[in-house]
């Protein structure tokens, strides 16, 4: 029987229900896409972006409680997450318009949602 997500440091029942939401049920399927890739699904499934939940997943994956977090590495996961939020904005909330898509192509960025 494989683990369950809460298997993962720092992740609990809570979690779990987030994750099979997005469609990962286990601890492998979340380890197998690492934390980037998993917290990016976690999002498209409509889960709201949290900072803190995002360097917990990535610290649980290495096996280090969620409040082991260096400042240079908080930096630069920081950098990721914010990547992260707006890929998956983009994504669900992108240019629906022939137009606004033209916009997008050019670098304007539509007002709004």
């Amino acid at each position: 029987m494989a683990d369950p997500v809460s298997a993962i440091r720092n992740l609990g029942p809570r979690s779990e229900e987030m994750f099979a939401r997005a469609g990962m049920t286990t601890a492998d399927e979340v380890r197998a896409l690492g934390a980037e890739a998993a917290y990016r699904k976690l999002l498209q499934s409509g889960t709201r972006p949290h900072f803190i939940g995002f360097y917990a997943l990535w610290l649980g994956l290495q096996d280090r409680p969620w409040n082991d977090l260096h400042p240079d590495e908080k930096a630069r996961l920081r950098v990721v997450f914010d990547d992260i939020v707006a890929g998956a904005r983009h994504d669900t909330h992108g240019p629906s318009s022939a137009f606004e898509r033209a916009l997008d192509a050019v670098g304007v960025q539509v007002r709004g949602g």
